[in-house]
């Protein structure tokens, strides 16, 4: 037989579980927490460069190299859809959005790819969080998100 007090407690541990279940769906779906994808590199990534695909969707083509991102300026409307995709020409270096929901690995002979919207206007730094060298902390880049144009 269940003690009254033993039970109270298994009934609020399965409800702590059950909540913080619902949380792990929550941030999968409601705040987008996407899985990374890895691609085979082929000479299509070597090329760092910016290429819009219709009106409000982009992709952005990042090359990692000591000590700095190509390209490291890429203007980008609101409201735009942005892929992204990051190599390394050298060593691992990290890729990392501020305020975004971007967190990748540029790796040597491998290509990362995410897609991220841009719904809000401003400067969105980049910068590399795996340290690669003497010139780590100075190796950033900005994705700028222009107001509309009327």
């Amino acid at each position: 037989m269940i003690d009254v007090f033993e039970r109270r407690v298994i009934i609020t541990a399965i409800l702590v579980m059950g909540l913080f279940i619902l949380a792990i769906f929550y941030a999968m779906g409601a705040r987008k927490a996407d899985v990374t994808e890895c691609l085979p590199y082929d000479k299509t990534y070597e090329t760092a460069r910016v290429e819009q695909l219709d009106k409000t969707t982009y992709q952005i083509y990042y090359v990692a190299r000591m000590w700095n991102f190509e390209p490291s300026v890429a203007y980008i409307p609101v409201g735009s859809e942005v892929d992204l995709f990051v190599t390394s020409n050298d060593v691992v270096h990290g890729f990392n959005v501020y305020n975004k929901n971007v967190n990748l690995m540029a790796v040597p002979g491998g290509v990362t790819k995410t897609t991220v919207r841009f719904d809000q206007p401003g400067v969105y730094k980049v910068v590399c969080h795996e340290y690669c060298g003497t010139g780590h902390q100075n190796m950033q880049a900005e994705i700028i998100v222009n107001y509309p144009k009327k």
